[in-house]
């Protein structure tokens, strides 16, 4: 991959559709319109042009073409934009002839979205919160992708690293000047004015940055209960699908089934399971095995019981769920569902969304939302807490500033991030 190349891709979904938009980004942009549309547009104005094969001369479709010549593009090189009947035929059809044209070729998945990037059109952090976006299925999910995506990580790095090179330009003016009379003296209350309420702030999104992480991934909501006792009934009522089978035979589910679900604009995980009782057989004892180990990494635990029964001790918040309200009423303290009817079903749902509000928040003010972000966050507090807390030479705090510098320039991609950028860019689609 060279960023000379021209390359070309489908940039909207595959498969019929009203509108196919195909991507060019590159030197050649300008002449693959000029050879196919017979002229370049005049720059960031639509023209409508029939399209040929220039090996051919057949037309190929009649679309809009619009050329936006570097840097002042979404790449920040050369970019043109076809927008066309979205047939299959018309689709490939453009597509082989671009493949024909000398210098051009496909783009690889996240090529478009990496230039743009190197050229200074967006940070890493911006870049993943697109993929973010992309894969976003709910409201809070769009909302926090979106929040990273316009730059929010980005503009508050960037206060961060300003406050610090402040703190460094008065401890290398101490280092370098401290016989002049006009320079004032580097004292830890200097430092201390200048680095506490950063690192306040860093602290901030640091305890925001749990709840930011499980929103990309979702709260986890297990559903335990003995045999028979309706879970497989309750998650398909829940998610208004045949997700799991319903019989009457105890012992049924042998493994997890996991259905995602929105509440209230919120990534909801609900995880049926195996019922928890002494398995008659070996693949059931499996099932058992795994419910449990899977209890200790969710949310939220819903105990469902037809009889009453007192939840089994565990380390993750439950709610107890009383099934079959049409055959005996609820004891106090459970939430009453009949899952065949719906009875119940709006208060057990508004219980779990309270609990995934007050885990996830809503997204707005999200910051730190990737591991990657919070250890990089992490190692410059560590550094700015040295120069704070321990008492030393001015030549170990500069350097100590130094590293938390670097530490806060890796999450935008500012420095040292060569062996995230194929594992960052890969995950996008082939057009973004």
């Amino acid at each position: 991959m060279t960023a000379r190349d021209t390359i070309f891709a489908l940039g909207t979904g595959a498969g019929r559709a009203a509108i196919a938009v195909i991507r060019i980004s590159g030197p050649g942009s300008g002449d693959a319109l000029q050879a196919l549309a017979g002229k370049r547009p005049a720059p960031r104005r639509a023209t409508v042009a029939t399209l040929h094969d220039p090996a051919t001369g057949e037309a190929l479709d009649r679309g809009v073409a619009l050329f936006f010549p570097g840097p002042a593009s979404s790449t920040g090189e050369d970019y043109a934009e076809l927008q066309l009947h979205g047939g299959r035929a018309v689709v490939e059809g453009t597509l082989a002839a671009l493949h024909r044209l000398p210098g051009l070729r496909a783009a690889e998945p996240g090529e478009f979205a990496r230039r743009g990037f190197e050229n200074g059109k967006l940070d890493l952090s911006q870049a993943e919160a697109l993929v973010d976006l992309i894969d976003a299925q709910t409201e809070a999910q769009r909302r926090q992708a979106l929040h990273v995506a316009g730059g929010a990580l980005r503009r508050k790095v960037e206060l961060w690293r300003a406050a610090l090179v402040d703190a460094l330009a008065l401890v290398e003016a101490e280092l370098d000047f401290s016989d002049e009379a006009d320079v004032a003296g580097c004292s830890p209350a200097r430092l201390s004015a200048l680095l506490s309420p950063l690192v306040e702030d860093m602290r901030a999104a640091l305890r925001l940055a749990p709840a930011s992480e499980r929103m990309r991934d979702g709260f986890v909501v297990i559903i335990l209960g003995r045999p028979n006792v309706g879970k497989s009934t309750l998650i398909n009522a829940l998610t208004q699908r045949d997700l799991a089978i319903v019989s009457a035979i105890p012992g049924t589910t042998r493994d997890m089934i996991e259905a995602h679900f929105d509440i209230g604009g919120l990534p909801v995980t609900l995880i049926d399971t195996a019922g928890l009782r002494d398995a008659a057989d070996e693949i059931e004892r499996i099932g058992v095995d795994r419910t449990l180990a899977r209890v200790e990494t969710a949310d939220l635990a819903l105990w469902l019981s037809d009889s009453g029964e007192s939840p089994p001790r565990c380390d993750v918040e439950t709610i107890r769920v009383a099934t079959k309200i049409d055959l005996s009423p609820a004891p106090e303290g459970a939430i009453g569902v009949c899952a065949l009817s719906g009875a119940g079903l709006e208060a057990l749902v508004a219980a779990i969304g309270r609990r995934a509000r007050a885990s996830l928040g809503d997204g707005a003010a999200a910051l730190i939302v990737r591991e990657r972000h919070r250890q990089a966050l992490e190692q410059a507090l560590e550094s700015v807490d040295a120069v704070l807390i321990e008492e030393g030479p001015l030549e170990l705090h500069a350097e100590e500033l130094r590293r938390a510098s670097r530490s806060l320039g890796r999450i935008v991609g500012a420095v040292d991030v060569e062996d995230v950028l194929d594992a960052v860019f890969s995950r996008f689609c082939i057009g973004k």
